[in-house]
C-alpha cells in the first residue's frame, strides 16, 4: 500500500521560547524543546494489561492528550516562559534583604601610628550585633517595564502555543491510528486474496491428476499463491510496526497486545465555503494568534531598547537594629536616591536599537507569510478532499469489476473453457483494486483529518471524519 506522510501541518513550528514562537510550516522551530519528531514520541503510562484490548479513536486520541511527547514539552516550556515573566516582573518590585551580624573586633593602634604616650596601643576586643534589612528599588526604568510587557506577551504565545500543540497531537496519533486501521484492511484482504489463491491452486491440482489441465497451471497457480504468501507476510509485519508507532505516540506500553476497535468508513465531505473556512482559520488557528503575541512581544522589545536613553531612578535604604546585643541597641537607618542619567552610549543604544527592529521586522514577515500559509493549508486540504473522494469513487468501482472479472474467469477455468492464466491476471487485479481502495480511503480521511487541523478545530475531529 502506498503511504502519505502527514500532512504538512506536521511542519508548523511548534513552541515559543526566547522571545520567538511558532510561524509557519516552512520555519520549524530554531529553539524550544519540543520538534516534530517528538510529537511521534510519548511516555508510557502504567503497565501493560493481561489479554488485547479494544483501543477506539476517542481513546487513541485521549490518551495522546495525556502522554504525547511534544505535548508534555510544550507545557514545560510553557513553565519556563512564565518563569522569565516572573523574572521581569521582579525588576519593576522593590527589592527587600534581611541580614543578621555578629561582630568581633581587635585594632592595634600602634600599627596603625596611633603612638600616644599613655595611651592604650591595643583596643578590644569589642563586638556589636546589627539586624537589619536593606532595601533596594529601581522606581523609575522604562526599559524594565517594556521588557516585563515583551515577556507578558512570550508567556501568551506559549500558553497559545501549548494549545497549538494539542492540535498538533489530534492530527498526529489520528493519521497514526488510521495507519493502522488501512493496514488491518489491508491484512483482511490479504489474507482473502490468499484464500482464493489457494483455491484456485487446489483446483489446479485436482484438473492436472484429472488429466485436464497441464502442469503449467499448477505451477502458475503455485507461484500466484505463494505470491500472496510473501504479500501477508509484508502487510502483517506492517501493521505491527504500525501499531508500535501508534502506541509510542499515546504512551501505551510497548509490550500492550491491543487492537482498532473503529474501522472509520467511507463518508462523502460536504465541500464548504473556501472564503468563509479561511475567515475562520485566521479567527481560531492558536499558532496564528501566538505569531500575534509574538509580534507584540518584539514591539516591546524594540520599545525597550529605545528607552535605555531614557534616565532611571534608583531608591537604596536600610533600617535596623545595631548595639551590644540585642537587647541593648537602637535602631538606625539610612536612605538614598540615585537619578542616573546616560550621556555617551550612542554606538551600544544603536546597535541595540537595530538589533531589535531587526528582529521585529523578521517577525512581521513570518507572521505575514502564516497567514498565506494558512490559507494555502485550507485550499489544499479542500483540494485534497476533493481529489481522494474521487478517487474512493473510482477505486470501489474497479474493487467491484475486478471481482466481477475473477468471478468470470474462475467459471470459464472450471468449465474447462481457457487455462488458468485469466484467473491468475484476474487474482492480482482484485489485488491491486483492493490496496488501491484501502490506500484511498486512508488519504481521504487524512485529508479530512488536516482540514479540521488546518481550521484549528482539531477537536472536532468526529464531524470532519463523519463528513460533516
Amino acid at each position: 500500500m502506498n503511504r502519505i506522510k502527514i500532512s504538512k501541518a506536521l511542519m508548523v513550528c511548534l513552541v515559543i521560547a526566547g522571545g520567538k514562537a511558532a510561524l509557519s510550516q516552512a520555519n520549524p522551530p530554531q529553539i524550544g524543546p519540543a520538534t516534530v519528531q517528538d510529537f511521534h514520541g510519548g511516555v508510557p503510562a502504567g503497565k501493560a494489561e493481561s489479554g488485547t484490548i479494544a483501543l477506539t479513536l476517542e481513546d487513541a486520541i485521549a490518551r495522546g492528550l495525556r502522554q504525547n511527547l511534544g505535548l508534555l514539552l510544550s507545557q514545560t516550556q510553557t513553565a519556563t516562559l512564565h518563569g522569565q515573566q516572573l523574572e521581569q516582573l521582579q525588576a519593576l518590585l522593590p527589592k527587600v534583604d534581611g541580614n543578621l551580624s555578629e561582630n568581633l573586633m581587635q585594632t592595634d593602634l600602634a600599627a596603625e601610628g596611633l603612638r600616644v604616650p599613655g595611651f592604650p596601643t591595643i583596643i578590644g576586643p569589642f563586638g556589636y550585633t546589627d539586624l537589619r534589612a536593606n532595601l533596594s528599588w529601581t522606581a523609575v526604568s522604562l526599559t524594565s517595564l517594556h521588557r516585563y510587557l515583551a515577556a507578558k506577551h512570550d508567556f501568551q504565545a506559549g500558553r497559545l502555543t501549548a494549545d497549538d500543540a494539542r492540535q498538533m497531537v489530534i492530527l498526529t496519533v489520528g493519521n497514526a491510528y488510521l495507519m493502522v486501521v488501512a493496514d488491518q484492511s489491508e491484512v483482511e484482504s490479504t489474507q482473502a486474496e490468499l484464500a482464493t489463491s489457494k483455491t484456485s491452486l487446489d483446483q489446479a491440482k485436482a484438473r492436472h491428476d484429472a488429466g485436464t489441465a497441464p502442469k503449467l497451471d499448477v505451477l502458475r497457480a503455485q507461484v500466484d499463491y505463494q505470491t500472496h504468501q510473501q504479500q501477508l507476510i509484508v502487510v502483517e509485519n506492517r501493521l505491527v510496526k504500525d501499531k508500535l508507532a501508534l502506541a509510542r505516540a499515546i504512551g501505551l506500553p510497548l509490550d500492550q497486545s491491543y487492537s482498532v476497535a473503529d474501522s472509520i468508513p467511507y463518508s462523502a465531505f460536504d465541500q464548504p465555503d473556501v472564503q468563509n473556512e479561511i475567515r475562520q482559520a485566521l479567527a481560531t488557528r492558536k499558532d496564528r494568534q501566538a505569531s500575534a503575541e509574538t509580534t507584540a512581544s518584539m514591539v516591546e522589545q524594540r520599545k525597550a531598547a529605545t528607552a535605555d536613553r531614557l534616565p532611571t531612578v534608583k531608591i537604596n535604604a536600610d533600617y535596623g537594629d545595631i548595639g551590644v546585643n540585642l537587647n541593648h541597641s537602637h535602631g538606625t537607618g539610612d536612605a538614598s536616591g540615585t537619578l542616573t542619567i546616560p550621556i555617551f552610549k550612542e554606538a551600544e543604544f544603536r546597535g541595540e536599537a537595530q538589533m531589535a527592529q531587526s528582529q521585529l521586522d523578521q517577525q512581521k514577515a513570518r507572521q505575514s507569510d502564516l497567514d498565506a500559509q494558512i490559507e494555502a493549508d485550507i485550499r489544499d486540504a479542500l483540494l485534497d478532499i476533493a481529489s481522494t473522494e474521487k478517487q474512493v469513487g473510482v477505486a470501489d468501482s474497479n474493487r467491484k469489476l475486478a471481482q466481477e472479472e475473477l468471478s468470470d474467469a474462475q467459471q470459464r477455468y472450471s468449465a474447462g473453457v481457457s487455462d488458468n492464466l485469466a484467473v491468475t491476471q484476474a487474482q492480482q487485479s482484485v489485488a491491486q483494486a483492493d490496496s488501491s481502495y484501502i490506500n484511498s480511503l486512508y488519504q481521504h480521511n487524512v485529508a479530512k483529518l488536516n482540514l479540521a487541523r488546518s481550521m484549528g478545530m482539531a477537536q472536532n475531529y468526529k464531524e470532519y471524519l463523519g463528513g460533516k
